[in-house]
């Protein structure tokens, strides 16, 4: 019978933790470890705070120069194009240039070239707000070549990937914000990300305008991929209601949760299976 093994590392800021369903523990140690070395990986290419990242190196470029991308990286970035689009820059990986710059800068991927071409501004990309759903899903992609399917993955708390259903199980037992959550749900193949206000204060900004985000309860998103729901829970707490029916009208895998005093309603078409 299959047993769930926990393991711990520490990365981008953060604590991740994967679960893993697995008769074998010794394998599945070894997976995890695998996981957590792309991890590291991945926060040396995605990193602002890394010198030689391609992040970093992105904030050098003048109007009309490219830069060819590590393959992560220009990956992370398709999917930020995407959410910037989708959300309206809702979502935007560059959130404070309209605050220092005015503006928000231009930029676009080559892809023939596997490169990023600075259209207008100066490129200081901060993917804080899609970099973990991101890596949990490469490290999702990575624990199945391994043949380690049921499993779920943590990163702080703010972001959670759930896999194949543990043996005996009709998913992963997750909660919107605290362990001890009375709202919880069995997830498997989605994600769960929250965001809000509480614990950094106003650090999310509204990159349309550079200021913070005007709501103050928190949000969750539910949705396939986690980063899809990291992108999808930062945008929502800077679109005004009738913008996120809009938004969510697009995508029939997207479900949003608000705490509004001490009850939580949602918006979104996605059917969940809820823990009795």
């Amino acid at each position: 019978m299959a047993e769930i093994h926990q393991f711990n590392h520490a990365a981008m800021t953060t604590h991740f933790q994967a679960r893993i369903a697995s008769d074998e523990k010794a394998y599945a140690a070894q997976a995890a470890q695998a996981a957590f070395d792309l991890l590291d990986s991945l926060e040396s290419r995605l990193s602002r705070f890394r010198m030689n990242s391609d992040i970093s190196q992105i904030a050098a470029l003048a109007p009309g120069e490219t830069m060819r991308l590590s393959e992560p990286a220009f990956a992370c970035l398709q999917i930020a194009k995407r959410m910037d689009q989708v959300t309206r820059s809702a979502f935007c990986p560059t959130p404070a240039a309209m605050r220092t710059q005015g503006f928000l800068p231009q930029w676009d991927l080559l892809h023939n070239e596997h490169s990023i071409l600075c259209i207008n501004g100066r490129l200081e990309l901060d993917l804080g707000a899609i970099g973990k759903g991101f890596a949990l899903d490469c490290m999702a992609e990575l624990l199945r070549k391994w043949e380690c399917p049921s499993f779920l993955l943590v990163a702080g708390g703010s972001s959670i990937l759930a896999g194949d259903c543990p043996p005996g199980h009709l998913g992963w037992s997750c909660g919107l914000g605290e362990d001890d959550s009375s709202q919880r749900f069995l997830l498997s193949h989605a994600s769960l990300s929250g965001s809000g206000l509480a614990v950094k204060g106003s650090h999310i900004l509204d990159p349309r305008t550079g200021h913070p985000a005007q709501r103050k309860n928190r949000a969750w998103v539910i949705a396939d991929t986690a980063s899809e729901s990291d992108a999808i829970s930062t945008a929502c707490m800077v679109l005004s209601e009738p913008e996120i029916q809009e938004v969510f009208a697009q995508n029939d895998a997207w479900l949003a949760f608000f705490e509004t005093g001490k009850s939580v309603r949602s918006i979104g078409r996605r059917a969940l299976l809820t823990e009795a």
